[in-house]
């Protein structure tokens, strides 16, 4: 059975939008370059196969980029892929353009649909791939009005740099299509039907770790339980996620993953300015460690986090960076410390509930999917997204004339409304020392006078009957109502 009827019948949930820009585009009459890019096992390869059902495509995937990989290798590799895909000779080639006209000649009528997978992998170790991609795409591929090229990678950074940026390709890129981790509404689903008798409490411990990653939700067997699930997938040295970090860091960062790995692991217990990023890994701070910071930025690891002015509405210079990817988080945090008594066999299921500093942990983690889902949070609220003008986690500097504060989530919108949002994890109901907790951080904003302050909770697990009955908060968010939208 081949790769593409085993992928029509794995389900494919969510990416409606996505699926309905690239339908949109297909329909054109003139020919389309496309990127598609985003973070390793986000789904880029499912949507293609999703999308391309029915179409006559021709796919091509770069080698790994492994030390002895060479330029010439990936050219003899691209000349197979082309001789098995179009069932005809191989091209014996070590030139780029005779490569291209080749399958450009094989594609130059009727609809064709062209996928390079892992572009970054096919051209970063060859400084004229893609110049001779720019020329084949202008004289050959362009030509035939029915053609779809889409440009496919994980090292969002490189097509960034190589591509999106570069003057050859301005004008060409039809869309540049960036997948998000999916939704929680689509999260769900992985439950199947199961969905409905599940808690959003047992559902929230595994998106804990896989965040609204699809290739790990479909690792999840849903008769499981969550703390089964997690077992297999994170603390036995056959899960996916026991394995899967070192890859990522490998595949994405090369040369410089210590680097990076060494910035993530700073900010695994909580966001940090650039400052304190630098002071903790001993690194002088400049134009490189941005770079790094973009990168994982790009890469979908880690997000920045920026404070503005009310009234104005002027971003402040003060910022932090967050790990807002909760797989790599866990990783780090729980399941690296652990690898030898895994790899022993003596980690026993009971053990990851014991960890330390678990619920402050979860704590982030949970933040971390109401960021990825605030257009859900939004329609709770009954908030038009189109009236939003700022939303960030808020952190506001103590000096002589202000007090220091945090706010986990705060939304300005154009009506002069600010959104207070505090996100709270717990394994029991949430008590009523949160509404002090709540006030002490209201009473030290400076707010306009023209500002309204509306107080808002969001929970995992229920709230006591007094939190309610006080009336202090104007709306209380279930979790289990954002796994619905």
């Amino acid at each position: 059975m081949n790769d593409k009827i085993m992928a029509e019948k794995r389900p494919f949930y969510g990416r409606k939008e996505e699926l309905f820009v690239l339908h949109q585009e297909y329909k054109k009459s003139t020919s389309s370059l496309i990127v598609i890019r985003g973070r390793r096992r986000i789904g880029k390869s499912r949507l293609i196969e999703q999308f391309s059902q029915n179409l006559n495509i021709v796919s091509f995937t770069g080698l790994p980029p492994e030390p002895k990989t060479t330029a010439e290798m990936q050219k003899k590799e691209f000349a197979y892929q082309m001789s098995k895909n179009l069932n005809m000779p191989e091209i014996k080639t070590d030139n780029w353009s005779e490569l291209f006209l080749h399958l450009a000649k094989a594609t130059s009528k009727g609809q064709a649909l062209i996928v390079f997978d892992e572009i970054s992998w096919m051209g970063s170790k060859d400084s004229i791939f893609l110049g001779k991609l720019k020329i084949a795409w202008d004289t050959e591929f362009s030509k035939n009005p029915k053609l779809m090229l889409i440009l496919c990678g994980s090292v969002s950074s490189w097509i960034e740099k190589n591509i999106l940026s570069q003057t050859g390709f301005l004008g060409r890129i039809s869309i540049d299509l960036v997948l998000e981790q999916m939704p929680l509404c689509d999260c769900v689903k992985f439950w199947k039907s199961l969905k409905k008798r599940v808690s959003a409490y047992e559902i929230f411990k595994i998106l804990s770790i896989t965040g609204g990653v699809p290739k790990y939700l479909e690792e999840i067997i849903p008769e499981e339980s969550a703390e089964d699930n997690i077992q297999r997938l994170c603390f036995k040295p056959r899960g996916i996620l026991y394995r899967e970090f070192d890859q990522i860091f490998s595949d994405l960062f090369t040369k410089r993953n210590e680097t990076y790995r060494k910035i993530v692991i700073e900010l695994i217990n909580g966001s940090k300015s650039l400052d304190q990023i630098c002071e903790s890994i001993k690194y002088q701070k400049g134009g490189s460690i941005s770079k790094y910071l973009n990168d994982l930025e790009a890469a979908g690891f880690v997000s920045v986090d920026w404070t503005w002015n009310f009234a104005n509405k002027k971003i402040s210079n003060l910022r932090k960076f967050r790990l807002s990817d909760n797989y790599t988080r866990f990783y780090l945090k729980y399941i690296l410390p652990q690898k030898e008594i895994i790899l022993q066999k003596n980690f026993v299921r009971e053990s990851f509930m014991m960890l330390p500093n678990w619920s402050t942990i979860m704590g982030f983690q949970f933040e971390n999917l109401v960021f990825a889902n605030r257009l859900s949070l939004y329609n709770c609220l009954k908030i038009n997204p189109a009236d939003v003008l700022i939303a960030n986690p808020y952190f506001q500097r103590k000096t002589s004339r202000n007090s220091g504060c945090q706010i986990d989530f705060l939304i300005q919108t154009r009506y002069h409304s600010l959104y207070v949002v505090e996100m709270k994890f717990s394994k029991s109901k949430i008590e009523p020392s949160c509404i002090n907790e709540v006030d002490k951080k209201i009473s030290s904003l400076t707010v306009p006078k023209r500002f309204s302050i509306r107080r808002v909770l969001v929970h995992v697990n229920g709230v006591q009957d007094s939190v309610e009955e006080s009336g202090f908060f104007d709306y209380i968010v279930d979790f289990s109502s954002l796994l619905q939208l």
